[in-house]
């Protein structure tokens, strides 16, 4: 295979982990929007903590995307907060992928 050809291939796996990722975390952000309430003792709190390992991803996303548009940080800010959804979401999509893998 000519090196262009493993170039393309890692940069599909690339996107493709990041948007597995991203979906994933939206998935479990929205389900927990939809059936939990703000947390009120202690065991509700971890079991938010542990939502947010998964859903944190999106959830930032959209406090970045809200606080942009409404000027209230910096375009440098956002773009950090971008690289760090993009890191998180791809951490999870090779989670994603290697289950998938081993299945």
């Amino acid at each position: 295979m000519p090196p262009a050809s493993h170039f393309a291939r890692d940069i599909t796996v690339l996107l493709f982990a990041v948007t597995a990722g991203l979906t994933l975390s939206g998935i479990i952000a929205n389900i927990y929007r939809i059936f939990a309430r703000k947390p009120q003792g202690r065991g509700e709190t971890f079991l938010y903590y542990g939502v947010m390992v998964i859903a944190g991803a999106s959830v930032l996303l959209e406090n970045a995307t809200r606080t942009y548009r409404k000027k209230n940080c910096s375009a440098s800010a956002y773009g950090f907060a971008i690289a760090l959804v993009g890191y998180w979401c791809f951490i999870m999509g090779v989670g994603i992928l290697s289950v998938a893998l081993a299945i």
